[in-house]
């Protein structure tokens, strides 16, 4: 009986140990959010749509594994799927709209080179079926098996490069062969192939918006992908493929993922042992005889710019053949960036859901320049900055609500970056205007508002100021000349309205801070507009027609989902109005009265928080709504919403995030509602405060090197409400904090308790 306590009390002890020895890499899971499956999610728009493979924080490159080329698949991977088309050196994260990258897609395989993926039982591929049991993604490691070649394979990534490792059987011909041509949602129309030595190849893929790729070519991408490749075995047998592709035929998603087409690349010509090819549809392989359990490697280098670009990236990050030690290097990136936000008292699966979440809010603004600062510039030459790094794929519609805001906070060079690429990219290609939803220079004009402006105006507000002020303005201001509610806008839809309304009072005080007074009157004007589609009638936001009359009002009323609204219903979208709560509340009949509306709203939700008519944290129109109940005098009832949703809409596992992850927005909304700090009006620095679901967080500001920590006593699964407030030791009664308070670093202590406080905060 004593050994069997003593073994106890040595498990515990070992548990323990390894709970305090985990660091906050350790805890990432990047299979969270890993599926497109609309039928797993009981809604079109699916999960959370992540890759599960390897990137660094904020790179270039991510190495991942793809399972499907096509249709609304944007991180070309769901979790789902049994098998594995190989491992792309580019992935997108979280969007839909057919995504695009997904290049420079490289598969070991064995037996007879096969050149189409598979995806038709009449024409075999090179895809193959991969073993679940021993799957493992990991920050910046990503492992699998591919069962059909019974080989293993490893990947991980530097900044601007990235390296497999493959683990073959005893084969005569064992083959790592890359597809060129390859791209989400469409293909590169066009590839180039060069071999520089017996151990490199270096080439190009264009992929311009015919190729499909972002929104299936509506998008507008145009962007070409260098690389400089090389493989640890001699390329002694090699060549490439090449198919005919005839003038006329479509190259966009639909037709690419088709039978027919796939019949023309299976009739491509295999050319051996040439040097340098050029065509449509290229591939290239490199065949060679293998040991049992031989590793064979290749890394890349990947660039936007050029292929000697391509070339000094993978020199600079991974001059030698050291897998481990790049995985190495790549754990200890990610754990420098996770410890910009720390968390302790929360259970295991807790820190797992946020360390993931954090992770992925560092995917993008992905860099693109090169590793010495050159970047292609949206006039399609190439540029070289030392005073900021360029940076892309700026989801506008999602990412101006928490994304950005988090790291205002965590990593402000980020944010200055993006401001200096959006403004340098209106300059560079002419346009004078900031995009909404931009890839890669490309102007998608995907979703809806101006979403760039209130990214700036928040970066001001919070003294984000390294960039050019002046020329940022204008460019503000032709956006919402070009966009927002102007005079000549007659016919009034609800997202439309009330998203350029909150888009004008953020260019208005832009105006006021810059000293163009008049604009500010006229921004701060054209910001009420909202009120001009408020049907006191019906109670709530209603649209217009060009001559000022009501559009009919549907059977289901402000549930009717689209109507007048994007990815939505009136009752969600009419909630945002963050730039004037207390003028909404006067509309909707007083305060008493909205805060009783807002309830319901709440009270009305599935409690899995999934896709709903009520509130609905899988898309982001409502992202800023729990908040409002600390602007309306009722912070208890911010602070029982948002441990809510904390606690059932962000879980471990594939289905873990109940909507798309939208390129970090959805994980930086949980990022600061677990911590316990969330804007509700962005371009107001002002912080609302509530209960957080960790006991501890610590907060580094990225600007002043300082930290807030935040503490919650008594804290529980039941104890969610906030009894008593102290700031550095002092008696705090205030439900929001100030953004200078953040980076001013200290103590922020919150006494919680079973009951609301009805007193605290108000």
């Amino acid at each position: 009986m004593k050994k069997m306590l003593l073994s106890a009390a040595a498990l515990i002890c070992a548990i323990q140990l390894s709970a305090q020895t985990k660091t906050p890499a350790d805890y990432v899971d990047p299979f969270i959010g890993a599926s497109t499956s609309a039928a797993k999610a009981g809604v079109l728009h699916g999960l959370g749509k992540t890759f599960p493979g390897a990137a660094t924080p904020f790179g270039l490159v991510q190495v991942s594994p793809n399972t499907i080329t096509g249709g609304d698949n944007g991180p070309g991977y769901s979790f789902e799927m049994e098998y594995i088309e190989g491992f792309a050196f580019t992935q997108m994260s979280g969007i839909g709209w057919y995504g695009d990258l997904g290049n420079l897609l490289t598969t070991p395989t064995t037996g007879p080179l096969r050149v189409v993926a598979g995806r038709h039982k009449e024409l075999p591929g090179y895809r193959s079926n991969f073993s679940k049991k021993d799957e493992v993604a990991k920050a910046g490691y990503y492992a699998a098996t591919l069962t059909d070649y019974k080989i293993r394979a490893e990947i991980t990534a530097a900044p601007h490069s990235g390296i497999l490792k493959f683990t073959f059987p005893e084969n005569s011909q064992s083959r790592i062969q890359i597809d060129l041509a390859r791209r989400v949602g469409g293909t590169s129309t066009e590839q180039f192939v060069q071999v520089v030595d017996n151990h490199t190849i270096q080439g190009w893929m264009k992929c311009p918006a015919e190729g499909g790729g972002w929104g299936n070519g509506d998008g507008k991408a145009n962007y070409t992908v260098y690389f400089y490749a090389q493989f640890s075995k001699p390329l002694k047998n090699y060549g490439v493929w090449s198919a005919n592709i005839p003038d006329g035929i479509s190259r966009k998603s639909e037709s690419v993922t088709s039978l027919r087409y796939d019949s023309l690349i299976a009739k491509a010509s295999i050319i051996p042992n040439i040097k340098t090819q050029r065509g449509k549809h290229l591939g290239f392989y490199s065949e060679f005889a293998t040991t049992e359990g031989e590793v064979v490697m290749m890394k890349s280098g990947i660039s936007f710019s050029s292929v000697a670009g391509a070339k000094l990236n993978l020199n600079t990050e991974i001059p030698a053949w050291e897998f481990n030690k790049v995985r190495t290097q790549n754990k200890a990136l990610w754990n420098k960036s996770l410890n910009q936000v720390s968390v302790s008292g929360g259970t295991e699966a807790q820190k797992t859901v946020f360390y993931t979440a954090l992770y992925h809010t560092m995917i993008d603004p992905r860099a693109t320049s090169d590793v010495d600062g050159t970047y292609m510039g949206a006039d399609m030459k190439t540029h070289k900055s030392g005073k900021f790094t360029k940076r892309s794929v700026f989801s506008g519609w999602d990412v101006f609500r928490s994304q950005f805001p988090l790291q205002t906070i965590i990593n402000p060079s980020v944010v200055s970056d993006m401001v200096n690429s959006l403004v340098e990219i209106a300059d560079q290609s002419g346009n004078h205007y900031l995009e909404r939803w931009e890839l890669l220079n490309a102007y998608s004009g995907c979703m809806v508002g101006n979403p760039a402006i209130p990214v700036i105006a928040d970066a001001y507000s919070k003294g984000i100021r390294n960039f050019d002020l002046q020329k940022a303005y204008t460019y503000a201001r032709n956006t919402s000349e070009k966009f927002g509610n102007t005079p000549s806008r007659r016919e009034l839809d609800i997202s439309t309205t009330l998203e350029y309304g909150f888009d004008d009072w953020c260019q208005a005080q832009l105006a006021k801070w810059l000293g163009h007074v008049e604009d500010a009157k006229k921004y701060a004007d054209r910001a009420q507009i909202y009120k001009q589609i408020f049907d006191t009638e019906k109670g709530w936001f209603r649209p217009k027609n060009a001559d000022g009359t009501w559009k009919p009002w549907p059977k289901k009323g402000r549930l009717q989902q689209d109507y007048a609204t994007v990815e939505s219903n009136p009752y969600q979208q009419g909630w945002f109005v963050p730039h004037d709560i207390d003028g909404l509340a006067t509309l909707i009949g007083g305060r008493e009265k909205t805060i009783a509306d807002l309830t319901s709203f709440f009270e009305n939700t599935p409690a899995s928080f999934t896709w709903n008519d009520y509130y609905n944290q899988a898309n982001e129109p409502v992202h800023l709504v729990p908040f409002m109940f600390n602007r309306l005098g009722t912070p208890w009832l911010t602070q029982k919403w948002v441990r809510k949703i904390c606690a059932n809409a962000y879980n471990t596992g594939v289905e873990g995030l109940v909507g798309n992850e939208d390129v970090g927005q959805m994980s930086a909304w949980y990022v600061l509602a677990a911590a316990g700090l969330h804007q509700a009006t962005p371009g107001n620095p002002r912080y609302e405060l509530f209960s957080p679901t960790f006991n501890k967080i610590a907060i580094h500001a990225g600007a002043t090197g300082k930290v807030l920590t935040i503490t919650a006593i008594n804290n529980s699964s039941k104890n969610v409400y906030i009894q008593s407030a102290k700031l550095n030791g002092k008696v705090y009664n205030k439900c929001y904090i100030m953004h200078q308070q953040v980076l001013a670093g200290g103590t922020l202590e919150f006494m919680m308790g079973e009951a609301p406080n009805k007193k605290w905060g108000i």
